[in-house]
Formats: structure tokens, sequence, C-alpha cells
């Protein structure tokens, strides 16, 4: 029986993994950054210029977002650390998307790095 680890190994033998170092350049060369992590987890702080779409609900999402669907997308994603991050970009492939890459590290290593981070503002009552 395979384990998650099992099946983040392999997912990453098939896809395309950004190093921290050029995630910026793939970042500006892409026409959708997706954040797959949960909403949780988005709402606390992510990559600006970001979409969520968590990654239970991912192929769902843009299956049924007209601006997603072309197959010819530039799709960049991340996740905490990067194993949902390469289960989604697999998944991604066998939908057909020929252009996915993933941030090595994920959201944890970007923002280690001291790389932006949109967080929410809270709003005064002053």
């Amino acid at each position: 029986m395979k384990s998650a680890h099992d099946l983040v190994a392999a997912a990453k033998a098939r896809i395309q993994e950004v190093a921290l170092v050029d995630a910026e350049q793939a970042i500006r060369d892409a026409d959708v950054l997706l954040d797959v992590r949960e909403a949780d987890e988005f709402a606390a702080g992510h990559l600006p210029g970001a979409i969520h779409a968590s990654r239970g609900m991912l192929e769902f999402k843009l299956s049924n977002t007209p601006a997603l669907s072309s197959r010819d997308l530039n799709i960049v994603l991340y996740c905490k650390t990067s194993g949902r991050a390469a289960l989604a970009a697999c998944a991604l492939q066998d939908m057909g998307y020929l252009q996915v890459k993933s941030i090595s590290g994920g959201f944890d290593a970007w923002n280690a790095a001291g790389k932006p981070v949109v967080k929410p503002s809270l709003p005064t009552f002053e």
C-alpha cells in the first residue's frame, strides 16, 4: 500500500518544480497563480496575486470557471510545503493542462525567504 509520501514522491517525479530562487520570474510569466491550500490557510496569508482553489475542489473549480478552461494557460501553483501542489500539478496535467509548475518548498519556503505575502487587514474602528 502506498503512503501519502509515496504519492507525493511519484507526483514530484512527473511534474516541473520551480526552485524558490526562480519562483518570482515563473509567477511573472504565468497566466495564473493558484494557491491550493485550505481556505483558512489562504486567508491567513498568501502570495500576491494568488487565486484560491483548495486541492480538494481544484478540478471542479477549474472545470467550472471559463477563464481557467484553456489548456494552454501557464499555471504556477503552491501549497504549504509543496506536497499538495505536486499532487495538484499531476491532476492538472491529467486534465490536459500543458504548462503547469509547482513552487518547491511552497508557501513556507517563500515566507521564510522574506518574500512578499498578502495578509488580510482588519478594519479599525477609530
